[in-house]
């Protein structure tokens, strides 16, 4: 009896030591993130993450050659690009943060040109110049410019004019034309060419001022500073915004083909973009992922959010798309702090009226 009770004690040990060996081998499976790119495609290059539909491979990408990307591997670490522009960074909501070249104008003591550079960019389809996070600028104390381009199979042509005479003109943050100015592009812009020029060779200021910068750049990186007039000399690229969007159709358009249509999760919806032609894919609000991918909208568990978990009082309860939080038997409300909370169901007060 004794050594039969003993057999059980074992076999009760061992399955659960089996049983632990079985969560903690499928606990890195259960934590990992949903996939971004399609099966037996890169997802990252250098640290930068690629989701689909870009892609650097055959059948990695969207058929569109605006989606293909190269990771070059001769650089340590490995670089993105889009053609010969390095990304730094690919989101879902539509835009591509790209590192851009300037263009440049600056000159010897004799008033000779020692340096000139200009900056061209030319887009592939689907792909746009956001003009919103963008702004075409130009640094120095002798120096005007302009860009131009194409949008909507049309030309267009802006710029500004950046002076000082002195350096104590300048205004720390400030691009208001004296040493810095800056001014909008249009929107649905596709081809870009900036070209920048001086009017006096920098003859009246080359003691502190003899070079010229101009450049399309994401708004919230770039702050002026008088210091650039000189530290831009080392600096040859700065982030841009591009937006992506796919196909020119409309989402209802596209949904009419189903063959072709980018909104493949179930979870997904399709929606306009602000800039350029054609629709995103999103996954709608308690789903999170990639919606360009099957079954790439994932539930969001709100209750493992801190924050979300402290609105209940009696526990939180994951639903698909959302949560709620639980009363207990015999009660009912919104079971939130602060809110209706819970209080007796009726059936409850009356039984205990009748007792």
């Amino acid at each position: 009896m004794i050594r039969r009770r003993f057999d059980n004690v074992v076999q009760t040990l061992h399955l659960s030591i089996l049983f632990m060996i079985f969560f903690i081998s499928i606990k890195p499976a259960l934590s990992q993130k949903a996939p971004i790119a399609k099966p037996n495609c890169n997802d990252t290059c250098g640290g930068v993450a690629i989701p689909y539909p870009f892609g650097t491979s055959e059948n990695c990408y969207r058929g569109n050659v605006s989606f293909r990307l190269v990771c070059n591997e001769t650089f340590d670490p490995p670089q993105l690009l889009l053609g010969n522009i390095p990304i730094t960074e690919i989101n879902l909501d539509g835009q591509m943060r790209v590192m851009k070249l300037i263009s440049r104008d600056c000159y010897n003591p004799n008033g000779t040109t020692a340096v000139r550079t200009r900056s061209t960019t030319s887009l592939s389809r689907f792909l746009t110049v956001n003009n919103t996070a963008n702004k075409f600028t130009i640094v120095g104390c002798d120096a005007y410019g302009y860009v131009s381009g194409r949008r909507l199979n049309r030309n267009f042509t802006t710029g500004c004019t950046a002076i000082c005479d002195s350096i104590a003109d300048l205004e720390e943050g400030s691009c208001m034309g004296s040493g810095c100015c800056q001014t909008s592009i249009p929107e649905f812009v596709s081809v870009l060419d900036i070209r920048l020029r001086s009017y006096s060779n920098y003859s009246d200021i080359r003691d502190f001022n003899d070079c010229g910068f101009a450049f399309i750049v994401e708004e919230n990186s770039f702050k002026f500073s008088a210091d650039n007039l000189t530290n831009f000399k080392n600096v040859s690229r700065l982030p841009m915004i591009i937006d992506w969007a796919i196909g020119n159709e409309t989402c209802e358009s596209a949904q009419m083909n189903l063959t072709s249509y980018a909104c493949v999760s179930p979870n997904s919806t399709c929606y306009k973009p602000e800039n350029g032609n054609g629709y995103r894919c999103r996954c709608p609000v308690g789903y999170q992922g990639n919606p360009y991918l099957i079954n790439g909208c994932h539930d969001i568990d709100e209750c493992e959010d801190e924050g979300v978990s402290k609105l209940c009082k009696h526990g939180c309860k994951n639903t698909e798309g959302g949560f709620y939080c639980p009363c207990p038997k015999g009660h009912r409300g919104d079971g939130k702090i602060g809110g209706d909370g819970c209080s007796p169901s009726n059936s409850i007060t009356l039984k205990l009226v009748a007792g």
